[in-house]
């Protein structure tokens, strides 16, 4: 698979509280620099420093009475200078870009979770990305209760990890659905297996989906 509009490449890691996604980005990202590629490692809602800002409004467990509208446009609002400070110069620096969750999450959280519907997020996709998608989503996938008890052994859960167990479901659920309907850009893994088995299957899934000469043998 090579349709890449741009000379970089565009990874992303998603799944509910609790898939491993933190501990799978350290080790594709191990991957790729000790392969020799340059590697842009972001996640969101972050990635720069307005994004923060607003990463700490969405995850404060003190503010539960966010409207669902609110939170999806200060997630597209983070999105929006995420794109335009990091991930479009980094791509087209040739840079390989990893992003701890993109606009699927936004599918699954605020589509889904929230009940807004994907036509909403969509239009806002569509608006603020163009053509720009991820060469390819690795979605770490889990049972929402065994994703919620790795969560809560972190420590104090912030306020979208004190959702209920429904939300969840349909946030996975979502995330399912999306994968499994466009499976040459989706790499599903399960998440719930050790982390040394899950790092060897993402990287095989990105060996066989992208160009990695490099990482070969």
């Amino acid at each position: 698979m090579d349709r890449s509009p741009h000379p970089g490449r565009f990874l992303v890691l998603e799944g509910i509280e609790g898939s491993g996604k933190t501990t799978q980005m350290e080790r594709l990202d191990a991957a790729l620099r000790a392969a020799g590629h340059p590697v842009c490692n972001t996640r969101e809602p972050g990635g720069t420093a307005l994004g923060e800002r607003l990463r700490g409004l969405l995850l404060d467990p003190d503010l539960p009475g966010m409207c669902a509208e609110a939170e999806l446009l200060l997630m597209f609002a983070a999105r929006a200078q995420h794109l335009s400070e990091v991930i479009r110069p980094a791509l087209q620096a040739g840079e390989w870009v990893l992003s701890d969750r993109f606009t699927d999450a936004s599918f699954a959280y605020q589509g889904a979770g929230r009940g807004l519907g994907s036509g909403r997020v969509a239009e806002l996709e569509t608006w603020l990305q163009g053509a720009l998608r991820p060469d390819l989503v690795i979605l770490l996938d889990i049972e929402p209760e065994a994703g919620l008890e790795r969560a809560v052994q972190r420590g104090r859960r912030d306020r979208i990890e004190r959702e209920a167990v429904d939300f969840f479901e349909r946030a996975r659920d979502a995330y399912r659905e999306r994968a499994a309907g466009a499976p040459d850009r989706y790499l599903v893994v399960d998440g719930a297996s050790d982390p040394d088995t899950v790092a060897e299957r993402i990287l095989a899934g990105v060996r066989e989906r992208l160009p990695l000469h490099a990482l070969e043998g």
